[in-house]
């Protein structure tokens, strides 16, 4: 490609001065969701970001066992943070409105499937995913996956790679329903662990578990000799977030 041809690519053209100051105010939308974020979450410590299918009707086992295993978190202390929207997240706020701590909801705006749910003590509503994504994370005690979608995929992975790369701290991470997510972990193993893209340590990032009480068993258990709060190190990684 001669020196004229190269002149000519999209990526070396005038930039368009309109299109920069619409670009740029985007920044200030995203740290208003920043602020309004870490202002209304500061409070809900310590909490179990829970995470599952938009798409699961309200009589399906999913949303009961969701509803029961949100109710006994929140009643055993734990604030519930959900996406907000209908499905499992209507599920686990549901189960965190009737305990005795805070039920919030992530909302986040989108041309199909969700909307807010009527079970949310704190609402926030969000525009951009990965704003959305750091407030999950960032004040969270422990995970909890339900059987879920791409989105509840993209959460998992998102908070298995910060937990490995050192870029958050250890929580625990709990997948639930273990004949949903057996062909995953299969996969995992047959593939991300044979072929070497992960160490065989890294399985041990999530437990899977199905009975509600052994939930709120195991997040406790993993805090038993070191209290919900974290140690100056952890907090220096979350401020980086």
């Amino acid at each position: 490609m001669n020196e004229q041809e190269k002149s000519s690519h999209p990526g070396l053209r005038p930039i368009n001065d309109r299109a920069l100051t619409r670009e740029s105010w985007k920044i200030f939308q995203i740290m208003a969701e920043f602020v309004e974020g870490f202002e209304k979450l500061a409070r809900i410590k310590p909490s179990v970001s829970i995470f599952g299918s938009a798409r699961t009707d309200q009589d399906h086992p999913y949303y009961e066992l969701t509803e029961k295993i949100s109710r006994k978190l929140s009643d055993a202390g734990f604030s519930i943070v959900s996406g907000g929207g209908p499905g499992i997240m209507e599920a686990a706020n549901k189960g965190a409105y009737a305990g005795k701590s805070p039920s919030i909801g992530l909302n986040i705006a989108l041309a199909h499937e969700q909307s807010a749910n009527e079970y949310q003590d704190i609402s926030l509503m969000f525009r951009h995913f990965f704003s959305r994504k750091v407030m999950f994370v960032k004040y969270a005690s422990a995970y909890v996956v339900m059987p879920g979608g791409f989105g509840t995929l993209d959460e998992l992975a998102e908070i298995l790679t910060l937990i490995q790369t050192n870029k958050t701290r250890r929580i625990p991470v709990i997948l639930v329903c273990s004949h949903f997510w057996t062909g995953l972990i299969d996969w995992i193993k047959q593939s991300l662990l044979a072929e070497g893209m992960i160490n065989a340590e890294d399985l041990d990032l999530f437990k899977i578990l199905d009975d509600p009480q052994e939930i709120v068993d195991a997040i406790f258990s993993h805090y038993e000799h070191r209290g919900f709060e974290p140690s100056p190190e952890e907090l220096e990684m979350l401020l980086e977030l």
